[in-house]
This record gives structure tokens, sequence and C-alpha cells, in this order.
């Protein structure tokens, strides 16, 4: 795949998943937005710099399977190479992560239990899909170099010093 083409496929993958899972739902969870900001003092804040520090990393993440991997998370297009550059060298799910610190961070601007509930959800649901899919997928694909990868890396919970394998 093209550079071009990895970047065009990332961008419409986004819009289609996490613009979907962390930005569509929780609008339609929180009643458009309108519900009121969190009362609770430091909440807001602290929502916000979650939010934007996972949006961050989330288009970090994407710009990586574009540039590195010339090819998008979307599992249709994967990628040609295995991405373990940038935030891959600290944790293999930053996207997951990013798309639930996300829905997180909106949780605590507007205290909303529902949202909580749909992180929690939304969860399970990826770690499902990264157990039963996405880590088979990746080995069968990727042999060798992945379960190197695979055990070096956490799969949740980010290393302090990035992986230096490969």
């Amino acid at each position: 795949m093209r550079t071009r083409q990895a970047i065009a496929g990332s961008a419409l993958f986004f819009i289609a998943a996490p613009g979907v899972v962390a930005g569509l739902l929780p609008w339609l969870l929180t009643d458009r937005y309108r519900l009121p900001w969190s009362t609770l003092p430091g909440l807001v804040p602290v929502g916000w710099v979650l939010i934007v520090v996972a949006a961050a990393l989330l288009l970090h993440a994407f710009a990586r399977f574009a540039f590195e991997g010339l090819g998008t998370p979307a599992p249709v297009a994967p990628t040609e190479q295995l991405v373990i550059g940038g935030i891959y060298r600290h944790v293999r799910n930053p996207m997951y992560l990013a798309v639930l610190s996300i829905i997180l961070g909106q949780a605590l601007l507007f205290s909303s239990w529902t949202l909580i509930a749909y992180a929690a959800i939304a969860a399970i649901a990826m770690v499902s899909f990264v157990k039963l899919y996405e880590e088979p997928t990746l080995a069968r694909r990727y042999g060798a170099d992945y379960e190197a990868y695979r055990h070096a890396v956490p799969g949740w919970l980010p290393r302090l010093t990035p992986w230096r394998g490969q």
C-alpha cells in the first residue's frame, strides 16, 4: 500500500472507529453533550487533560500505521510492516487505551456514570477483540517478530522505558 492510500484509509477508519466509539456514542449518551459540566472540584480540568493527551496519542498511533506500517488499523487493510515504533515501544494497544481515556475524560467532564458504564463495556469488548482476533492474527501474519514484541511490550499497562528491540 502506498503512503497516500495508507493515510486516506487510516483517516477514514479514524472517523469510522474511534470517531464513533469515543465521539458519536458518548455524544448521544450525554444528550448531545447537553449535560451540565461537573461541579466537583478538579474533574473538568482533569477530564480535558485526559481527552487532549489521549487524542494526541491516538493521532500519533494512527500516523504510525500509515507511515511506519504502510497500512491502516482496519482489519481489511492491514499494515505491511509490524508497527513497533513511537508509542508502540511502550504499549501494544495505545489506540484502545486512548479511546477509553477519551471516554473516561468525558465521564469526568460531565460526572456521568452512564459514560463510566459505557467505558467498562467498551473495555470488555476491546480486550475480547484483542485476545480473540487481533493477537492470533498478528502472530500468524508477523510470526516470531510479533511474538518477541508481544513478550517484551505489555498490552495494557505501558512500560516506563521504551522497548529497544528490533
